[in-house]
């Protein structure tokens, strides 16, 4: 089947939290327009990317090591948010919820990379 991944419950959950992520970024300084709006946003997109693309491959390990990417992308998601709390740029609470948010995430693109075959 072509394109697959969209019927991927992970992907579709990528997607959401990929909104989430542009929206409170729409909240940074446009200073940081090109540096930390730009990281997070390029952070997120590949969390959804490297699903699509990594569910094309040959074999479930090489989906896998697309999946790994995700996991790291989403990563990269965090440290973001965790700057963006500390330039003040996020309250406590946006950022808390954002963390579970990008936990859950993580869950299940870990159970997802868990039950493919190795």
């Amino acid at each position: 089947m072509l394109f697959r991944f969209r019927e991927f419950r992970i992907y579709k959950e990528a997607l959401v939290f990929r909104k989430v992520i542009y929206g409170i970024s729409k909240k940074f300084p446009k200073d940081e327009t090109f540096c930390l709006t730009s990281q997070v946003r390029r952070a997120i997109n590949s969390v959804v990317l490297n699903i699509a693309e990594g569910s094309n491959r040959n074999s479930d390990l090489d989906f896998k090591r697309f999946l790994y990417i995700s996991l790291t992308s989403l990563e990269e998601v965090v440290a973001c948010l965790d700057i963006a709390l500390d330039e003040n740029y996020l309250t406590v609470q946006e950022h808390r919820d954002l963390i579970i948010k990008a936990e859950e995430l993580g869950k299940q693109l870990i159970a997802f990379i868990n039950k493919l075959r190795a």
